[in-house]
């Protein structure tokens, strides 16, 4: 009975092949829209995580400030200064840190044999690059050893190496730092940046914290940078406690220090990205919702146009749910027929756009960042139940209508 039923739901669209074909496309239309949608929303949450992955995630950053709140019988606006101490007080009270470096920064003149400049060197230690998550174009970052020994070697950046040797090999050559000789031992491969910034990460030195001393007083830190496990939240709050009593300001004082925790800033995008997916998917089954419209009006026509041929099949003997499956049969194999074309439309719109420029519009070396139309089993799902809806809806009203015709006033129409 079942196949009687779908087959006579395939003739019914075969005669009506174009209103049928015209409907498959509206409902086709619908359900492309909300995959690519869903997969827009999928890479622009991509594109943010690429962005602070340049970064690395668990890291925070400290910066020394100015209380603004009284502390005890010290008064506000009292400047707080990092020492190497707070160094080892944050790795032995902090629980969760993996690695934590001091940073010490000045601008300073660069030169080789053939250009000069005045760019940005850092002191740090050898973890450095493990907390910024720095990967080497050429050469290696300097070691353990080397920053023990105060030895003069510095890693550059790849903006640094083309300005400085025209983009050749400069591991092993040797620039002077304010005057002082320094080897090369490594170069950075490019990092994403916005173009036109002064102060370029591409054109960063840096060197080890020991041999800064050569360069500037260490004995004040700007910086101090970790990487950690565990809740960022509970480390953030432990860190501002340790300084707090080490400094003699309130914990709650966040002018006192300045903390960079990109966890918390990556979360706060998150959300950004998972409103906006809620936003598209909302706006796709809206469309999605007019095309379930236009399916029923098109199924309504068709219980008009069949009224005659509805009162024929009760009065053989046909009864309320043979008419509504016929009906309900013909609905869903549009809303299939047009629901699968729909996802292989998406698909096929998706390789054709392949990159949406994203960041890097506005940043050089951030084609990572960009968005790309990222069609997963689970927006392929997602959607399928969204066209599930209107395909139920539309199929159902029809065919109850249908099915409660009144056999006998079925057979007078004309």
């Amino acid at each position: 009975m079942f196949i009687d039923i779908l087959g006579q739901a395939w003739e019914a669209m075969v005669y009506n092949r174009r209103r049928t074909a015209i409907t498959m496309i509206g409902m086709a239309w619908g359900i492309a829209t909300v995959v690519l949608l869903l997969a827009y929303g999928a890479g622009f949450s991509h594109a943010i995580q690429a962005i602070f992955a340049e970064f690395g995630i668990n890291m925070i950053g400290t910066f020394p400030g100015r209380t603004s709140e009284q502390a005890g019988g010290d008064k506000a606006g009292v400047k707080v200064r990092f020492t190497i101490d707070d160094i080892d007080r944050l790795a032995n009270s902090v629980p969760g840190i993996v690695h934590i470096s001091p940073a010490v920064d000045k601008d300073v003149n660069v030169q080789n044999d053939l250009h000069a400049y005045t760019w940005s060197v850092s002191g740090v230690r050898a973890n450095f690059n493990q907390i910024w998550n720095m990967e080497m174009d050429q050469g290696r970052f300097f070691n353990g050893a080397e920053e023990q020994q105060r030895a003069h070697v510095c890693v550059i950046g790849s903006e640094s190496k083309t300005k400085l040797f025209s983009g050749g090999w400069a591991v092993g050559e040797t620039i002077r730092l304010s005057g002082v000789l320094f080897t090369i031992v490594g170069v950075l491969t490019p990092k994403m940046e916005e173009a036109g910034s002064d102060n370029s990460r591409n054109r960063q030195i840096y060197i080890p914290f020991s041999t800064m001393s050569d360069l500037k007083d260490t004995k004040y830190l700007d910086e101090i940078w970790i990487t950690f496990q565990g809740d960022s939240t509970l480390v953030e709050k432990s860190l501002r406690e340790t300084l707090a009593e080490a400094h003699h300001f309130r914990p709650s004082d966040h002018n006192a220090i300045h903390v960079a925790n990109l966890v918390e800033e990556l979360h706060q995008f998150q959300i950004l990205s998972i409103a906006l997916q809620v936003l598209l998917s909302l706006v796709g089954t809206l469309t999605l919702g007019i095309a379930g419209i236009g399916l029923m009006n098109i199924m309504l026509v068709a219980v008009q146009q069949r009224t005659r041929e509805i009162g024929i099949e009760k009065a053989l003997g046909a009864q309320k749910r043979h008419i509504l499956l016929q009906f309900l049969a013909e609905a869903f194999v549009i809303t299939g027929v047009g629901g699968v074309s729909g996802i292989g439309l998406a698909y096929l719109v998706s390789i054709l756009v392949g990159r949406i420029p994203f960041y890097s519009a506005v940043a050089k070396n951030a084609e990572a960042a960009d968005i790309y139309l990222r069609i997963s089993p689970t927006s392929v799902i997602v959607a399928t139940g969204i066209l599930a809806v209107p395909g139920l809806v539309s199929g159902m009203i029809p065919a109850i209508r249908a099915a409660n015709l009144d056999p006998i006033e079925a057979l007078r129409y004309e």
